[in-house]
């Protein structure tokens, strides 16, 4: 796992960089492209949220997790468990809710989904909450599941106030980000059912979910936008499918091997976005299909990693929160992937550890570093509980 996320680390600082080349214009009316260095990119700003990402991941793998987690499940009665519930979902809703907040709120494009911690109007230092939402929902439904585990299979009882705090988060955040809002509520449905939920329960919440993002889709203008141009991108290619045509563009010109580090050409004033939701075309334009099936050989590594590690766990909660980590990277990476083949319609949805973005590293690496720490005590913990083979009576 650890080797999976410093590989895509370390990919991400390189292709961060060389699609951040831009092209400038000088005197002589010529387009010249700066050179990438090894000096560029050490001293580039995603080479330091790599390192803080790093250093968040040592300092996951280190925390008492397991403790945490026997503490919570240990002291939550049946009456504390929906206050507990309760109350996080307001903290994360209230947090959720500063992108609004005059001073605070960093509006990009008109869209509300930053915060600044700078000073104000500064825009170096800022962070999305609802990447925070994402990781923090992970271990809450982790910890309600296992609480109520008994519960859980009742509708009313144990699954509907899990879907009321899921529908609150989930729809707040669907308000300025529908693709995360989406992918944390697909993951708390699938902890659910993982957490002993019956699926036929889902059938009323599930029609109002859709309901909800139908919605979300109908009632704004660029969402439908995205919806056409992923039916049909060439009947406005200058426009609503641009994005779409030229991230097909870029991956079909890599072809097998790529046109080499920092040689791509789509980068250059064509494809928007490349830094960031559209990252993968360049990788494989610069990269072609090896570069791309490496990428995504890590990630699958990744998830893989992390499922093992839920396998053979044996604490409800801790197994629930490494399936929940696993998930969220998988069907991140999924979305992503699917946007940026025209497979999908575009949802903002960034590539994990890859995209340009230091929120989204450093939680990432956070919570993988928490998976760490839960796979180092999992032998500890086997050592002190009691042998379950029968003791043989001597003569």
């Amino acid at each position: 796992m650890v080797l999976c996320a410093l590989s895509l680390l370390c990919v991400g600082v390189l292709m961060v960089n060389s699609a951040g080349l831009a092209v400038a214009r000088v005197d002589s009316a010529q387009d010249v492209v700066p050179a990438m260095t090894v000096l560029s990119i050490v001293k580039s700003r995603s080479a330091l949220y790599m390192a803080m990402a790093v250093v968040a991941m040592a300092v996951g793998s280190v925390l008492p997790v397991r403790r945490f987690a026997a503490v919570m499940t240990n002291r939550a009665n049946g009456s504390m468990v929906f206050p507990i519930m309760a109350m996080a979902v307001v903290v994360i809703l209230a947090f959720c809710a500063l992108v609004y907040v005059p001073g605070v709120r960093d509006v990009r494009n008109g869209a509300h989904r930053w915060i600044s911690l700078g000073f104000s109007g500064a825009r170096d230092l800022s962070m999305q909450p609802s990447e925070v939402a994402k990781w923090a929902f992970v271990p809450l439904i982790a910890w309600y599941c296992a609480v109520r585990a008994e519960m859980l299979p009742k509708l009313f009882r144990g699954l509907l106030p899990a879907m009321i705090a899921v529908a609150a988060v989930a729809g707040f955040v669907v308000l300025e980000d529908l693709g995360t809002g989406v992918l944390i509520g697909a993951v708390a449905c699938l902890l659910l059912l993982a957490g002993g939920a019956r699926f036929w329960h889902f059938a009323l919440p599930g029609l109002v979910a859709g309901g909800g993002v139908a919605a979300a889709i109908l009632t704004s203008e660029y969402r439908m936008n995205r919806v056409k141009a992923f039916l049909d991108p060439y009947a406005n290619p200058e426009t609503i499918g641009y994005h779409t045509i030229q991230g097909l563009i870029a991956i079909h010109k890599g072809e097998g091997f790529g046109r080499g580090l920092g040689e791509g050409l789509q980068k250059r004033g064509y494809l928007p976005e490349v830094t960031t939701d559209y990252i993968m075309p360049v990788i494989c334009e610069e990269g072609g299909i090896a570069g791309a099936a490496f990428v995504m050989a890590l990630l699958l590594g990744l998830v893989w990693a992390g499922v093992a590690i839920a396998r053979r766990e044996r604490d409800p909660m801790l197994r629930l929160w490494c399936l929940g980590v696993s998930a969220t990277i998988g069907l991140q990476a999924t979305i992503n992937l699917l946007v940026v083949t025209g497979l999908a319609p575009a949802k903002g949805i960034a590539l994990p550890l890859i995209s340009s973005g230091g929120t989204g590293w450093i939680l990432t690496a956070f919570s993988l570093g928490m998976l760490v720490a839960i796979e180092r005590t999992a032998d500890r913990v086997a050592e002190q509980e009691p042998s379950t083979q029968p003791v043989p009576v001597s003569a």
